[in-house]
């Protein structure tokens, strides 16, 4: 018998994984201590874990996946070899389609130049702006960064000047945050940079106990002093998105939450496992749902819900703590529709989580 712990390093799939897919009844352990309810499989089922992980690495659909492994297991090749044909064929007519959209794009991208995302290069701006209302719009916003190097320009924080106000932005597609705080200095037409992570650390670093800075952007270059000290480099050279499409949103139900309990049922309340197609992981989701009375809670599988919205669970865990307030808004749409997490007190610090949608 192997523990999930060995059947993890030997098979290729978490850990997280296997107990998704135990819970799913796609790879359901030979035997679970009654006591501990730790998991141990049969040496005959590492083979159909080492399938699961290929298949799911080929992003095969679960409904698939369980076909294939009913086929695997009762050795009816003919089934399998069906299914694996057929979710080739998909991916290939995908892959096809995909190309053809993608070539139209870049043919409107070449027609196309979209001066609201792109830095004036060469007009220098030298703004002057609160040591701590900078300090905390960086924290408000730098969980939200994103970390992938197939897409550089999410990874790091858009700085964007206007008139005398300075809103520094963050994205990694899942999740946006969104904070402002007041400039001095800049009168004229709208400015914008985005500062790669390390230099974005490297500035937060010199705003403690500062009571004022002084920041630079130049061109393709971004700096940032306060008192005899200072801190510079180079901003990233991509067209960061238009954040501020993306965040008109319809109004949606409002409910106060207390941070400090909602935090705490966060942590510690139900979970449902997700698997992620794109990248092959398994996530925990929280689904939150709003009572009548205005309560927010985390509601357990199987619950009768109303209107649930269903987020990646540690997204929210940081959304809720760089909130930095003991009480947030949080803002409902659609299922569909992204979660709003706000300050009560500034209409311009907010996060937004994208939902995931629940399957049955």
């Amino acid at each position: 018998m192997r523990s999930i712990g060995e059947m993890a390093r030997d098979s290729g799939l978490g850990v997280s994984a296997l107990r998704f897919y135990d819970r799913a009844g796609v790879l359901v352990p030979d035997r679970v201590d009654p006591v501990t309810g730790y998991r141990w499989y049969a040496p005959e089922q590492l083979d159909e874990a080492r399938v699961l992980a290929r298949l799911r690495r080929a992003g095969m659909p679960l409904a698939d996946i369980r076909l294939v492994l009913a086929g695997w297991t009762a050795a009816d090749t003919d089934l399998v070899r069906q299914l694996l044909e057929a979710h080739l064929r998909r991916l290939e007519d995908g892959l096809s389609s995909a190309r053809a959209e993608l070539s139209a794009l870049r043919a409107l991208l070449d027609d196309r130049e979209n001066p609201m995302t792109s830095t004036h290069a060469g007009t220098a701006v030298r703004l002057s702006v609160s040591g701590r209302g900078l300090a905390a719009a960086l924290d408000t916003v730098r969980f939200a960064a994103g970390t992938d190097p197939e897409l550089p320009v999410l990874t790091g924080v858009h700085l964007d000047v206007e008139g005398d106000a300075l809103s520094v932005v963050a994205t990694d597609r899942y999740r946006m945050a969104v904070a402002r705080t007041a400039a001095e200095g800049h009168r004229g037409r709208r400015v914008q940079a985005t500062v790669p992570l390390p230099l974005v650390d490297a500035m937060r670093a010199l705003l403690d106990d500062a009571a004022e800075a002084r920041l630079t952007l130049d061109g393709d270059r971004g700096a940032l002093e306060t008192g005899d000290r200072q801190t510079g480099g180079r901003c990233l050279d991509q067209d960061f998105p238009d954040y501020r499409r993306l965040v008109r949103l319809p109004a949606g139900r409002r409910a106060e939450v207390d941070v400090p309990a909602l935090t705490e049922a966060v942590r510690t309340g139900p979970v449902r496992m997700h698997e992620d197609d794109g990248d092959a992981v398994s996530r925990e989701l929280t689904v939150l749902e709003v009572s009548d009375d205005g309560r927010v809670a985390p509601v357990p599988e199987g619950a009768d819900a109303k209107d649930p919205v269903a987020v990646n669970r540690a997204f929210l865990l940081d959304a809720l703590a760089a909130g930095a307030r003991d009480r947030l808004v949080l803002e409902f749409g659609a299922p569909t529709a992204p979660l709003a997490i706000r300050r009560p007190d500034d209409e311009h610090a907010f996060s937004l989580l994208m939902p995931v949608r629940l399957v049955d």
